[in-house]
């Protein structure tokens, strides 16, 4: 999970470009039917209107996506495990009173096994509709919509994943990362404050974490 990380994101970039170069060609297309001719007077009836293409490619897209949150769990994991970190349990000095990130964790292994039962292809089913006219259908729609959950439980994790590494870089003070380490660190502090030794509930930071990295500030923020 950590010295895979090219290979396994990697993987979903080169999804994503096949995913995105399917949907522009497939959103300049016609997908009228029938298709009107008037240079040849000609009216065709065909199957341009068929969502298979759109709806393979965004199941496609879910599996790769979903793999982003398993490795990031994986990681998180190592965070929190003493016996993988040398850092407290759970990242907490006081771990026997509080529970510091051993519930972040629990809620990233449940996002991530969400995210499993939700890449079951929707595209592989098939329900005839308009009275047998219509008699293999894509089902593109759940596709989308399994997509767009999928993808915010990843934000999910990968926000607790940032959180959880900036509180155990912590631990290594006066230490410090490299310029991009300290730069995360940085933006990361501003929203959200160490737990420290106190317990607290951190789902609205992990909310607005998430989001925040939906929006592309830590990225645009790194870059500058």
């Amino acid at each position: 999970s950590f010295r895979c990380v090219p290979q396994v994101h990697g993987a979903v970039r080169n999804a994503f470009d096949h995913v995105f170069s399917t949907l522009l060609i497939e959103a300049n297309s016609s997908t009228d039917n029938p298709l009107v001719f008037s240079e040849t007077n000609e009216i065709l009836s065909g199957g341009n209107f068929h969502g298979q293409i759109v709806a393979t490619v965004l199941d496609y897209l879910a599996i790769a996506v979903s793999e982003i949150a398993s490795i990031s769990e994986r990681r998180v994991e190592k965070l929190v495990n003493p016996h993988m970190s040398g850092l407290p349990a759970f990242l907490s000095q006081s771990s026997g009173l509080n529970s510091g990130y051993m519930i972040p964790h629990v809620v990233s292994a449940a996002l991530v096994n969400e995210n499993k039962v939700l890449s079951s292809p929707a595209s592989v089913d098939s329900i005839p509709t308009s009275a047998e006219k219509e008699d293999h259908v894509s089902m593109g729609m759940t596709s989308a919509l399994k997509l767009v959950k999928i993808v915010k439980n990843v934000s999910y994790v990968l926000a607790i994943e940032l959180m959880a590494a900036v509180e155990g870089v912590e631990f290594h003070l006066p230490l410090k990362g490299g310029i991009g380490i300290r730069a995360a660190e940085s933006w990361l502090r501003s929203y959200v404050s160490p737990m420290k030794n106190q317990d607290r509930s951190l789902s609205t930071e992990i909310e607005q974490i998430s989001q925040k990295l939906l929006d592309g500030e830590l990225v645009a923020s790194l870059e500058t």
